[in-house]
């Protein structure tokens, strides 16, 4: 091994690590920018805000996908996503990266393919939540390697986006655009949700369907099965929830047991004398099982377009706790 220049292992990080993600490719470019300056040290708010700027400029020139998988977004894509629409500031973006976006990408870095210990901790020491400490070998690859070495990240990142794209492309591209098609061919215009609330409170129990909490502040009705696909506003489809937790579920996939959740507050809504159980009873059935059917048929088809991976709820949400499902109403109209 020691025949190998640091260049040459910083080489094999960069062009043969195991990439799920292109979090590896943004914290290499902060580690040369600190070497070529100088810097033995990387506090961990710099380090989260240098690594942030990386992201920011990333996704505003080219906002290509950074993972695989096109039902997910990337902590840090999320994060910038919130910072760009306002919804959090820039302090608050640096301290989620901080918290939140570190936890592979810092311990793993110095792995050539799987194997962890053949560069060790050649470039850095990592007090987590505190510093990187870089190390000679990083701060003394010469100044005629660093723009080889960046361009290399670049192309690495360039490819890893490009492969990402496809991946997302092949994802069964032909079916989801039939399903979305078919959708499309019976949908309608968004029309205002707000008169809903009243409706759906009740059914509801007055607590986020998301999270379980009581209702505060500001309703959103969302709904469950992403618009963007389904095309419709039906009350079958329409859930109350906080707004955070409606920003949190965006238009993913959700969990099953929210599906499961679904169909046993449509029974609800059919266990009473509302007017509006008739328009569920022509939506999805007749029957407690064909509704469920097609809750289920609905809930494969935004699958097929969406992806299997899906969103399981807010932080601390335990569907087997969930009150809603001790509620007199429920256990009445479910048995």
């Amino acid at each position: 091994m020691s025949d190998f220049s640091p260049t040459d292992y910083w080489k094999g990080i960069v062009l043969y690590g195991l990439n799920a993600a292109t979090y590896k490719m943004a914290l290499g470019r902060v580690l040369l920018d600190h070497a070529r300056q100088g810097s033995n040290t990387i506090e961990w708010a710099q380090l989260a805000s240098d690594f942030l700027d990386q992201y920011r400029l990333r996704l505003d020139s080219n906002p290509m996908p950074q993972q695989a998988n096109r039902a997910r977004r990337t902590v840090m894509e999320r994060i910038c996503g919130d910072l760009a629409s306002g919804r959090i500031t820039y302090a608050g973006a640096v301290k989620k990266v901080s918290e939140d976006a570190f936890n592979d990408v810092v311990p793993r870095f110095q792995t050539i393919g799987t194997d962890k210990q053949i560069a060790g901790s050649l470039f850095y020491e990592a007090h987590f939540g505190k510093r990187l400490v870089l190390t000679d070998e990083l701060l003394t690859i010469s100044d005629t390697s660093f723009p080889e070495l960046d361009s290399e990240l670049t192309a690495r990142w360039n490819l890893l986006e490009g492969a990402f794209a496809i991946s997302q492309s092949q994802q069964e591209y032909q079916l989801a655009n039939d399903i979305r098609e078919i959708y499309l061919a019976s949908g309608y215009d968004r029309k205002p949700l707000t008169h809903n609330i009243q409706f759906l409170q009740g059914y509801q129990g007055n607590t986020c369907f998301y999270c379980g909490q009581p209702m505060d502040g500001k309703i959103h009705v969302d709904h469950l099965l992403p618009r963007q696909v389904i095309s419709h506003d039906e009350v079958w489809n329409l859930v109350l929830s906080h707004g955070d937790c409606n920003l949190q579920k965006g238009d993913y996939l959700v969990g099953p047991h929210f599906v499961e959740k679904l169909i046993k507050r449509n029974e609800n809504i059919m266990g009473s004398n509302h007017p509006w159980k008739q328009k569920i009873a022509t939506q999805l059935g007749t029957t407690p099982r064909r509704r469920r059917s097609k809750t289920e048929r609905h809930y494969e088809n935004m699958k097929s377009v969406l992806g299997r991976y899906y969103w399981g709820g807010t932080e601390g949400y335990n569907p087997a706790t969930d009150p809603f499902y001790t509620r007199l109403i429920t256990v009445l109209n479910n048995r």
